[in-house]
């Protein structure tokens, strides 16, 4: 046995590292779903420091500042950036109004504001997204990206066995998504559905367990239950990488017509195969609101059959204490976050990449789209 078997998770690293201080005073920016269900969920339980919040809607501010016991509600956008008492911004707002909004609070908290959690994708574009992080970077403010899904708990034990090196060199690795996204209103008006709103998560993990590819290939075609006009709806596409490896993911927002009245087959699958050993898991997302922990099993010539550790926590909500954990440590540290700003530049990049291969039917070299832009 490679570790205790008395140690339900194996002794695998999946937690997040936590930062020192609980108490950086938070300014939370928007008061939507991700916010209320899943950001601030998870502070509360990790012991995090909300003191503010501001949305658009001012009556949705107030109600998750009252279930959150954030006892700041501020009328509007520009009273939230201009508090002198906030340390650290978390927005969560539609991806095509960020972009303004991080301008906005860096010109309002020079020499204050110490770190921004921006969401993911941190703008539709990578020129955009790079002229972000060096405003942030001029500014001395610690730009992070909340992309999630890097600490879902199978996700970062896989990460964890791959940095031991157990299975040996990665030869393939695929995410098969089967699973219907709730595209929210905002939505419809962006100029990528699919590629910058869910393949994101899986191009960035893909990125996270083996780094940037080379080049990818990809095609695309609306989905037949999105009624609003899109042009990348179920995504299949293919990662190549210079050391040989490949990463492939079928990410099927229709999942046959499960919404109309058939049996459904919903969920995540992963899979990574090297050449000392194998390990695959499902993702729970899909089943939330029930809180399913995802899963892993892997097998390695040395481990004596499969292992399977465990874990009691799930993605959604308890990822999202990671996200804000990381840019709290880096502010501590003065070191750049797990997932900072410049790093996501690489996922911004390959988010194009996938675009452009798909509805341009051609092979896309990444390092073109980070040269060109």
């Amino acid at each position: 046995m490679l570790t205790s078997p008395t140690d339900p998770a194996l002794g695998l690293n999946y937690r997040p590292t936590l930062p020192r201080r609980g108490d950086w005073r938070i300014g939370c920016l928007g008061a939507g779903f991700i916010m209320r269900d899943c950001h601030l969920v998870a502070y509360r339980h990790a012991g995090f420091n909300p003191v503010a919040i501001a949305s658009r809607n001012l009556a949705i501010a107030r109600e998750t500042a009252q279930r959150h016991h954030i006892p700041t509600v501020h009328d509007t956008v520009d009273a939230l950036l201009a508090d002198t008492r906030i340390e650290i911004l978390d927005v969560a707002v539609p991806p095509d109004s960020q972009p303004e909004l991080i301008r906005r609070a860096v010109a309002m908290g020079k020499g204050r504001l110490r770190g921004i959690l921006a969401q993911k994708p941190l703008a539709m574009s990578f020129t955009v997204a790079r002229e972000l992080v060096k405003v942030c970077a001029d500014a001395g403010i610690v730009l992070a990206v909340n992309q999630n899904m890097r600490f879902d708990q199978s996700v970062r034990a896989a990460k964890d066995i791959l940095n031991r090196g157990w299975l040996g060199e990665v030869v393939l690795a695929t995410i098969d998504m089967r699973a219907v996204p709730h595209w929210m209103p905002w939505a419809e008006s962006l100029p990528s559905l699919s590629t910058f709103v869910m393949s994101i998560h899986h191009l960035d993990t893909f990125r996270y367990w083996l780094g940037t590819p080379h080049r990818v290939l990809a095609s695309t075609r609306p989905d037949p239950r999105t009624r609003f006009p899109h042009r990348d709806g179920i995504n299949l596409y293919i990662l190549e990488y210079e050391s040989g490896a490949r990463a492939s993911s079928w990410d099927d927002v229709w999942s046959g017509p499960c919404k109309e009245g058939i049996e459904g087959d919903i969920g995540i699958r992963w899979r990574i195969e090297g050449t000392a050993g194998l390990m695959q898991g499902t993702i729970g997302w899909p089943k939330y609101p029930a809180r399913t922990p995802s899963t892993l099993e892997y097998s390695t010539r040395e481990s004596n059959g499969w292992q399977r550790p465990k874990w009691d926590e799930a993605w959604f909500p308890d990822a999202f204490v990671g996200t804000m954990a990381q840019l709290l440590v880096a502010v501590e540290q003065d070191t750049e976050p797990e997932i900072g700003g410049r790093d996501n530049l690489e996922t911004i990049a390959l988010c194009e990449a996938v675009f452009s291969a798909a509805t341009e039917h051609r092979v896309v070299r990444i390092s073109d789209v980070l040269r060109t832009a």
